[in-house]
């Protein structure tokens, strides 16, 4: 504005003197006459000030009072106090400060351009997702294995044990007769020294009945019964699992010729010999259960024993089979056959 007003009276002939408001016009003015004392500013006749600037203010002209005010109240003009970023003691940082220190709060967009920064994109996302997927598919696998590889034979094994102490404990009483036996029933109890095997003989090749609860199956039904130990001619079939539920059978292949095989019943021991192995034949050959076993070696009838399982270990592709020959029938009243004795 270009307007006068008064702005301080000093007394020169009695008049008051009006200085302009705008000292930025670049409008002439009239000069105080001179030797006028303004706040403490002598003017001379030229009009020119002889006063000495006042203790720091910068020198040089009106543009470096406005660049050092600058400085000295911030961008925004703020008042400043000791200690300040960049000289100007302002909160406010200066041009300089980056986004987000301590002297200059975040705008919304900067807000907004760090946190989608921060946040993680589609394929990070995905890949964490995968991850997780793998982890946790590992870790059901691992408990599968160990249910599959442990549990299960500690299971079976406890349920062994108690099917072969109930069957001691009915023969001493006399509560369980000899004759034909249930699906399921434990009779006998099978012993092969040399493998440190004791495990119960129940009736049916049954899963769930039999070969998962520990025990070996006496193949008895339909077109694969076979005889019982106390026939007079025939071939005594047991099945058992060579992995898992207790796996009686994991080590028959390392029977040799000669090994003892026993089946204990309620009033009679039944002693084989081991005679031959088959390694390996399919799941179908079931001649290998005929009176006279197809490829046992034995060339007529008699008293054999037959144990079949799977292999190679932890399959069921093929089967793994052992033949062998009575050699000696020993009742219980005389006490236990040298076999289990040694």
């Amino acid at each position: 504005m270009t307007a006068l007003r008064p702005e301080r009276e000093d007394l020169y002939g009695g008049e008051p003197y009006e200085r302009p408001l705008d000292e930025e016009t670049v409008a002439l003015r009239v000069p105080p006459p001179p030797g006028f004392v303004f706040g403490g500013e002598s003017i001379s006749a030229s009009g020119a000030s002889t006063a000495a600037p006042p203790t720091g203010t910068p020198a040089g002209g009106r543009a470096a009072r406005r660049k050092a005010a600058k400085g000295r109240h911030g961008r925004h003009g703020g008042h400043g106090a000791p200690g300040g970023h960049g000289g100007d003691g302002g909160v406010h940082g200066g041009p300089e400060d980056p986004p987000g220190s301590a002297g200059r709060p975040l705008s919304r967009v900067e807000a907004r351009r760090r946190a989608r920064a921060r946040k993680p994109g589609a394929a990070v996302v995905a890949s964490r997702a995968v991850g997780e997927v793998f982890i946790t598919a590992g870790v059901l696998m691992l408990l599968f294995v160990t249910y599959q590889l442990w549990w299960t034979n500690v299971r079976a094994h406890a349920q062994a044990d108690r099917e072969a102490s109930s069957l001691q404990d009915d023969w001493a009483s006399g509560r369980r007769n000899p004759g034909a036996f249930s699906p399921g029933q434990g009779f006998a109890i099978l012993h092969i020294p040399k493998l440190d095997v004791v495990v119960p003989i129940a009736e049916g090749i049954s899963n769930k009945k039999v070969l998962d609860k520990g025990m070996v199956g006496h193949y008895g039904e339909d077109a694969l019964k076979t005889a019982m130990p106390d026939a007079r001619t025939g071939n005594f079939g047991l099945a058992g699992h060579r992995n898992t539920h207790g796996e009686p059978f994991r080590y028959i292949n390392r029977l040799q010729p000669g090994d003892s095989i026993v089946v204990e019943t309620q009033d009679e021991y039944f002693v084989y010999k081991m005679a031959s192995m088959l390694p390996v034949t399919s799941p179908s050959n079931v001649s290998v259960l005929d009176p006279v076993p197809s490829g046992s070696g034995f060339t007529g009838p008699g008293r054999y024993i037959t144990l079949t399982t799977c292999t190679p270990e932890f399959t069921s592709k093929y089967r793994l089979i052992v033949w062998g020959k009575m050699v000696e029938e020993r009742p219980r009243s005389k006490g236990k056959p040298d076999a289990l004795v040694e």
